[in-house]
């Protein structure tokens, strides 16, 4: 059964900077798009940030400059790179794929 699963989260304090991975286990990464979402406290889920299986990967604009995805096609892994975090960045935070959901990781911004 094809699965995504999350790691990297916690707490930061703001300013500081926090990788996310997201590893497939099940399904190969390379061909597909994918998607990191945040859920933040008791609100919805959204969009982060979307990276094509090739071309430029879009950002929302809270985050433009300071997240950054990348991918490691032979680790089967999708990366978060989070810098100058804030407390607007604490949350949950999902990578979707291929129509599967991880677990989520949290990640919680505070002094």
């Amino acid at each position: 059964q094809a699965q995504l699963v999350e790691s990297g989260g916690g707490l930061v304090q703001p300013g500081g900077s926090l990788r996310l991975s997201c590893v497939g286990s099940g399904i190969i990464i390379s061909n597909f798009s994918m998607g990191w979402y945040l859920q933040p406290p008791g609100k919805g889920r959204h969009l982060v940030a979307t990276s094509p299986k090739t071309g430029t990967t879009y950002y929302i604009d809270s985050v433009e400059g300071r997240f950054t995805v990348s991918r490691d096609n032979a680790r089967n892994t999708v990366y978060l790179q989070m810098n100058n975090l804030n407390s607007e960045d604490s949350g949950t935070y999902f990578c979707y794929m291929g129509g599967i959901w991880g677990q989520g990781t949290q990640v919680t911004v505070s002094s």
